[in-house]
Order: structure tokens, then sequence, then C-alpha cells
């Protein structure tokens, strides 16, 4: 269990040692061909030193790493925005906290999104009323400018949905999301109404888990699993807490996480039912 820097870190290193083996070079070898000395070579794919992204692009040429969609990754790993210039999240890191910024980072690459929710609406499917009543309850003491700005964010962040490819969302909600009157009723309604909406987007799978499924694997909190399109092996959960983030990278926690998120799809409404239940309680059903 780590913070989500040690564990880009980490992932980036083994990945690059991966690419590396695949070119058939030594470590030697790559050290050799950029310029550098192995030692650093192996830091790097230890994940015991950072890299910066011009090193990153050094080795994937050196590997002869075309596929962009891989590269790209590789780089936000490293704390790059991506080829060709900073992705729209750089214009607010003054704003944002770096486990945030790091949140948005993978989100904005991953393939696919697996989210257990308890208390809120996923940030990718909230109204812009709804994510800021969420943001003042959260953030104390917000002055109005931070709290539009946070706002920009959330809905900004919601571009990943209609991205080509799109991310695919998986989302599982206690019913305790939908009757918590977050912002009030009439921002509570348009909520549920969006949610409906939201849900018969292609890329969107949205389950809810009615208080009569009782006691669930999923009452210990919220988590989320990106998953990358490129290699699982960069896959991690990452679990929110009041002041930072914690990633999980390894191989028996992703399955652990993997396994109870399809628990809860088993035992959560399909995805027609959870429709018409939403519907219902916007209804006051």
């Amino acid at each position: 269990m780590q913070h989500g820097p040690a564990v880009r870190r980490r992932k980036l290193g083994a990945e690059l040692r991966a690419l590396r083996a695949q070119s058939g070079l030594t470590s030697g070898e790559a050290a050799r061909l950029v310029g550098w000395h192995q030692s650093k070579v192996s830091r790097v794919e230890t994940g015991t030193s950072g890299v910066k992204p011009a090193d990153v692009r050094l080795l994937l040429d050196a590997y002869g790493v075309t596929d962009r969609q891989l590269r790209e990754l590789m780089l936000a790993l490293a704390g790059s925005d991506g080829v060709g210039g900073h992705h729209w999240w750089h214009a607010y890191r003054g704003v944002l906290p770096p486990t945030y910024r790091d949140f948005i980072s993978l989100e904005s690459q991953a393939g696919a999104m697996r989210t257990l929710e308890t208390s809120v609406v996923p940030g990718l499917l909230q109204t812009a009323e709804y994510a800021r009543a969420v943001t003042r309850a959260a953030v104390e003491g917000v002055d109005d400018d931070r709290l539009d700005t946070l706002v920009e964010v959330r809905l900004a962040r919601q571009v990943v949905l209609s991205a080509d490819p799109p991310l695919e969302l998986s989302a599982v909600l206690d019913e305790g999301v939908l009757r918590r009157e977050v912002g009030g009723p009439g921002v509570m309604a348009r909520q549920l109404e969006h949610l409906v909406e939201a849900a018969r987007s292609p890329q969107v799978r949205l389950q809810v888990l009615p208080f009569t499924a009782g006691a669930h694997i999923g009452i210990t909190g919220p988590f989320v699993i990106f998953s990358f399109p490129s290699t699982s092996d960069l896959d991690v959960v990452v679990l929110d807490h009041l002041t930072s983030s914690l990633y999980l990278e390894r191989k028996e926690d992703l399955r652990a996480y993997s396994e109870a998120f399809n628990t809860l799809q088993v035992h959560a409404l399909s995805p027609e039912e959870s429709l018409d239940y939403i519907a219902g309680i916007g209804d006051g059903a």
C-alpha cells in the first residue's frame, strides 16, 4: 500500500524493464544506447528514483516502442501530460493537490474504470450543481473562486466518457447515494435524471445496490479500479481518505478488489432494473 507517486514509479519501472527485455537488450546495452550509466537504468527499473519524461522517451525510442497509446501511458506515469504538450489539468497545478492530479492523469489514460460508491454520485456522472454542493461540503472553508475552479475541474474530467475511445465506466451505487439529498430536493432530482440519461450511454454500466441487499462486501468503503488497455500490469486500486489517496498495486490486492466488485455486481440490480429504480426514486416512488 503506497501513495500515488511511488506506485507510479514502480509501475513505470516494471513496464520499462519488460519493454527492454522484449527488445532483447541487457540493462548495460540499454544504458550505452542512451548514454547513461547502467546503475541509472537499474534505479529507473526498480522505481527507486524518478525519471523525467524526456528520459522515458529516450528509452522507448531505444526499445523500438512505437505504439502511441503505450508511449503516452508511460509518459503519464513519468509525470508528463502526454506527447506534444500539457493536458488540461496542468492549468490547475496551483489549485489541485498532487494526489488529485495523479488520479486525473490515471483516469485520462485508463481504458476502464470500476467504482463502488457508498456516499456520493461518481464524479464522472455528477451535474454541476451537485458537484458544487458536494465540493462545498467536502472542502472546509472553500471560497467561491476556488469552489468554482474545483467544480470546473470535476466537469472537465467527464470528457473521458466522450473520448475516442471512451473510458468504459462500470459503477455500483449503494442506495444511500441516491437517497441522500445533496444540495436539496431540486438539485438531487436533476442529478437522478442525469444519472438515468448517462446510464443509457453504451460506455456506462450503472447498477444500484438496494438497501434490501443487506450487508455486503462493500460496506468497508468505496474504491476505484483503473484498468489500462496496453498492459494489465499497470492496473491499480485507489482508496480515498479525507486528506489523501492510497494506491494498491499488488496482484493479490487487484484480484481481491476485482472479485469484490464482481460480487457486488451479482448482488446489485441489473442495469435495466437500476434505471427503473433510479427513476422511481426521482419520481418519489
